[in-house]
């Protein structure tokens, strides 16, 4: 940033630029929507790595391909000014390239731009339209010769949707040393910033039990169907009655046929929580769930966990990005996020943490996904102030 630079006009300045890239970037949203990248699909999510990779190193990052279980990740760094200080920390950026939606989805959610000022795809609000905003505000930076007030690393995982089971290292691998966190995910409907977020944990009960003749035979049978629904009940009771918890039964199989006593069951669950501790409580209880009926076994595997980033009472980082975001004409609010993502790892570790800087929308997961195209330039310019001017000390 020049001299003549100052929180009052450089925010205009990038507006300004990011105003006249409007049409690269919806161009670009359209081609990334056209690349579809479901969670688990390694080979598309990897075709989908080596384009944003090629966009961040075009805007002088410099990207590596990580290797994880589902796909590569990427990480991109940036250096800071020559005279950023030397304990000043590093700014972490959070983003995900997976979606939820299937190979084919594109067929019926095809990118379309609606006369309404919106835009629909598979995956264009969570987060493709994020991953317009995070390219562009790199390239503004550069474009304006606007050094980063922090050394910068952004890291884009391939498996956000099924919560980060691999690249959850990654983040853990760059806490250390951050000053400040941001989440690329989408914003609150009214486009506020999202200040907290639930804990989450995914878990798969499996239930073990005797097969038998569901008529000759039922006494000497142990149905494990009937377990696993008893233990459903249980869990719905001791955890989801908790204020600030909830309990989603997301998937049920089990047993063969009719007339045979099921031997088999499982369910994945998805839990979360408000308070730390509610899902330590959680966790010991799914550690320990003793079986109703004699001779049942029931195991449980923990599939991902986010822990719970709870409100906190420091405001420097909200309230020096709403101060950025005003000299953009963007009235900014900030509250807590009813759903988990990346952002609840820095946001648990103390670390100051916003989520919500991609573009405003809605409908996420759902066949209404759309985003606000006048939202891009504005986040793009907000991403690019707030990576240029220095957040507060910690």
């Amino acid at each position: 940033m020049t001299d003549g630079d100052s929180v009052e006009d450089l925010p205009a300045r990038l507006l300004a630029a990011a105003r006249a890239r409007e049409g690269a970037m919806r161009r670009r949203l359209a081609e990334l929507v056209a690349k579809e990248s479901p969670s688990g699909d390694a080979a598309l999510l990897d075709r989908l790595a080596a384009d944003l990779a090629g966009g961040l190193e075009a805007a002088g990052a410099k990207v590596e391909q990580v290797p994880g279980v589902h796909g590569d990740h990427l990480v991109a760094r940036l250096d800071g000014p020559p005279d950023a200080p030397p304990d000043g920390g590093h700014l972490l950026l959070l983003a995900h390239h997976d979606t939820v939606w299937p190979a084919g989805s594109l067929a019926e959610l095809p990118y379309r731009e609606h006369p309404d000022g919106t835009a629909t795809g598979a995956g264009v609000f969570d987060m493709k339209g994020s991953l317009v905003v995070l390219e562009t505000a790199l390239a503004l930076l550069a474009d304006l010769a606007v050094p980063r007030a922090r050394p910068l690393v952004a890291l884009i995982l391939s498996d956000e949707e099924v919560g980060s089971p691999d690249g959850g290292r990654l983040v853990a691998e760059h806490l250390d040393g951050a000053c400040a966190a941001l989440g690329l995910e989408p914003p609150h409907p009214d486009g506020g910033l999202k200040t907290a977020r639930r804990g989450s944990t995914r878990v798969r009960l499996e239930v073990t039990g005797r097969e038998a003749h569901a008529g000759l035979d039922a006494a000497h049978g142990i149905s494990a169907i009937d377990e696993l629904t008893d233990q459903l009940l249980r869990l719905r009771h001791r955890i989801g009655a908790r204020p600030g918890n909830a309990v989603n039964v997301g998937r049920i199989s089990g047993g063969t046929r009719a007339n045979v006593i099921a031997g088999r069951a499982e369910a994945e669950l998805g839990l979360r929580f408000t308070e730390a501790d509610a899902e330590r409580e959680a966790l010991r209880l799914l550690a320990t769930l003793p079986p109703y009926r004699e001779g049942a076994r029931i195991r449980t595997r923990v599939l991902s966990r986010r822990p719970a980033w709870q409100p906190g009472r420091d405001r420097a980082l909200l309230d020096h990005v709403r101060r950025i975001g005003a000299r953009l004409g963007l009235r900014l609010g900030g509250a807590p996020a009813g759903g988990a993502g990346d952002t609840n790892w820095p946001g648990a570790a103390g670390v100051p943490t916003l989520d919500g800087f991609g573009p405003p929308g809605g409908g996420a997961h759902a066949r209404g996904e759309h985003i606000h195209l006048d939202g891009l330039a504005p986040r793009a310019a907000l991403l690019a102030a707030v990576l240029a001017l220095p957040p507060p000390p910690r």
